[in-house]
């Protein structure tokens, strides 16, 4: 079942496609530092599908499986989809001040 979304999450969704610059892939998958970890907090924090249920990608699918990897490293944490969201919703922010958005 998805989590419930908090307006500052479901708010800091659509300002994430609304930035100037998309994010480099890295920056947003980086396990060295939890907090640019945007897929993974989205995912976590929507929980839909549970991570437990989600599908895993094929060998030679090399974006998704970092994506996977990203969202699997958060589950592992124990993040809640609450604390997840949290995060998410700071990260954007900081991705606003780098990049900006757009009117």
């Amino acid at each position: 079942m998805p989590a419930t979304q908090s307006p500052a999450f479901a708010k800091a969704v659509e300002e994430s496609r609304t930035l100037k610059q998309k994010p480099e892939t890295q920056e947003l998958l980086d396990q060295t530092d939890g907090e640019k970890q945007l897929y993974a907090l989205f995912k976590q924090g929507t929980q839909d599908p549970p991570f437990e249920q989600a599908e895993k990608p094929g060998m030679f699918d090399l974006k998704n499986k970092a994506k996977y990897n990203a969202w699997s490293a958060i589950a592992e944490q124990g993040l809640s989809a609450d604390e997840a969201q949290e995060r998410y919703v700071k990260l954007v922010e900081s991705l606003k001040e780098k990049y900006g958005v757009e009117a």
